[in-house]
């Protein structure tokens, strides 16, 4: 994230924090709190979910989501869709209406469509920006020996994938993750956001975890799932969100970050990238930035 970049993420979390904040305010579900806010971080175009995601090498926005409901882990995920602005909107149908879990490609728009859900051109979620980005990068790696697979995460790229977690009055949380994946991915590839335990999970008896960052180190960990089992031994979440990360690049040598809630109101968020934007809300205070160290 370039130093001249920060404002509009920053802005974007304190944008999908405030339509969370609202369903919980007037006592609402956690469940609803944390879909409302994706898809604010999913119709802003400065994240990499919905519209102004990255490209895959064909020039496609693919999407994925998960949400779970702590409560009653009940999940829906949606994996590889073209056709939706709002695919956590998609993965909520599922949880709700729906006795699988997981939808992918035609498939899941076909359902996201019986269900109420509005499709749309594929060309409607792709914008210049990113266009550009994907011409640039491709010209680039034409003229470069071939790597080790690591520079599917492009360091130099901000990673924007979304992701939130809240608690409410009935004492249930809910977790939701959302991404468009990695820049120059092939086709049909999946990442671990729309993967249970891997970037999303919930339990009320451990923890909700959302996770950012690259998706396959993320995967062989099952790390959202590996953090809520921390926080269950009886680990605090700002605990284990850091041990998330420090296991995450010891292990794998993975890079991203990790938002952590239990059903005690307690909280962890951890990145080992130089940057990620955060923001929460509690009943006493507001937060939002950039960095977060060891808390």
């Amino acid at each position: 994230m370039p130093d001249d970049a920060v404002d509009a993420p920053v802005r974007g979390v304190r944008n999908a924090l405030a339509a969370g904040w609202r369903v919980l305010d007037r006592g609402g579900a956690a469940l609803d709190a944390v879909e409302e806010a994706v898809v604010i971080m999913e119709d802003d175009e400065t994240f990499d979910a919905g519209r102004g995601s990255f490209l895959n090498r064909d020039g496609k926005v693919q999407l994925d989501a998960l949400i779970m409901d702590g409560a009653t882990l009940r999940a829906g995920g949606v994996g590889c869709v073209e056709r939706l602005r709002n695919p956590v909107r998609a993965a909520r149908k599922i949880l709700s209406e729906s006795p699988h879990v997981y939808f992918v490609g035609q498939g899941a728009e076909q359902f996201a469509a019986e269900h109420g859900v509005p499709l749309c051109e594929n060309k409607d979620l792709v914008i210049p920006r990113e266009v550009e980005r994907l011409r640039a990068y491709q010209c680039a790696a034409a003229n470069l020996p071939p790597k080790d697979g690591n520079d599917l995460f492009a360091p130099e790229i901000s990673h924007d994938t979304v992701g939130a977690v809240a608690l409410d009055r009935d004492g249930n949380i809910a977790a939701a993750t959302s991404t468009g994946g990695t820049l120059n991915k092939a086709p049909g590839r999946l990442g671990d956001s729309s993967l249970i335990g891997c970037g999303c999970y919930a339990d009320n008896l451990s923890a909700a975890v959302s996770t950012t960052g690259w998706g396959e180190p993320i995967m062989k960990l099952v790390l959202a799932k590996w953090t809520a089992d921390r926080v269950l031994a009886g680990n605090l979440p700002e605990w284990a969100a850091q041990e998330a990360m420090n296991n995450l690049q010891q292990r794998v040598n993975g890079h991203g970050g990790i938002i952590v809630l239990n059903a005690q109101g307690q909280f962890g968020i951890a990145h080992n990238t130089p940057r990620m934007a955060w923001a929460c809300k509690t009943v006493k205070k507001e937060e939002a930035g950039i960095e977060r160290g060891v808390l």
